[in-house]
């Protein structure tokens, strides 16, 4: 896979909501360097993650 594509593939598994740490330790970098190219994406889900936690408050 191009460096290219699997940036590419990165940016589709945090959109899917795959959990940062994952993300990072599946395409070999720490959180610190996910975060610094992918951070516009990560920032972007927190609609999401509000829904998540909304969720678990009401079980």
């Amino acid at each position: 896979m191009s460096g290219e594509r699997a940036q590419e593939n990165r940016g589709v598994w945090i959109k899917a909501g795959v959990e940062p740490v994952e993300v990072a330790r599946r395409a070999g970098h720490s959180i610190a360097v996910l975060w610094r190219f992918y951070a516009k994406i990560l920032r972007g889900q927190q609609h999401k993650a509000n829904e998540l936690i909304d969720v678990a408050l009401d079980n």
